[in-house]
């Protein structure tokens, strides 16, 4: 049997077993479904408790099971918004040049309150941000040996744009790093 028609088949069975929705061992083992399916999803890479509820709302939970697992991992500390978000926020900044910009919409499509975003964030400077976008231009300019300046300036600009950076310093960073490449290319 396909694994799509075993799926069709669990749910015809559980619309004629509604009348079990009520008894306790139901509740019990809907619980313990939850959170296998909890530390299943958090043993792959850490989740906000947002991503928890609507993956467990998508498959069907009912919301004070829903609540009642997700409480208990908060309580325990496996689910923490406030660490995921200090996590998430320097591992995209590391990782992947992302400006705070980026980072704060990711955040808050991850379900991340603008307090505990904002917190994350403010552990990235202004300075910060300008380091990491002068090592992405860095690492982007030698790809861009043959072409010439201007095209250079348009490419690496929007580069920066794309990734987060405010205009007038993603054109002060690229800049400089251009008059940098054009002074080693002519010593």
């Amino acid at each position: 049997m396909a694994r799509s028609s075993r799926r069709f088949e669990r749910a015809r069975s559980n619309e004629s077993a509604d009348d079990s929705l009520t008894d306790p061992q139901h509740e019990a083992s809907s619980e313990g479904a939850a959170r296998a399916i909890v530390l299943r999803r958090l043993s792959a890479s850490a989740r906000t408790r947002y991503e928890l509820d609507e993956d467990l709302t998508d498959r069907g939970f009912p919301a004070d099971v829903i609540e009642c697992v997700l409480d208990r991992f908060e309580e325990v500390g496996l689910v923490n918004d406030a660490e995921f978000a200090e996590l998430w926020v320097a591992s995209r900044h590391r990782t992947r040049g992302a400006a705070r910009s980026v980072l704060r919409r990711e955040l808050r499509n991850k379900g991340v309150s603008d307090e505990l975003a904002e917190s994350a964030l403010a552990g990235i400077s202004s300075e910060d941000e300008l380091v990491r976008a002068r090592a992405l231009i860095d690492r982007k300019l030698i790809t861009l040996r043959s072409a010439s300046r201007d095209q250079s300036q348009r490419r690496l600009v929007a580069y920066l744009l794309r990734r987060g950076y405010q205009g007038g310093v993603a054109f002060a960073v690229v800049s400089q790093a251009l008059d940098l490449h054009d002074v080693q290319m002519d010593g």
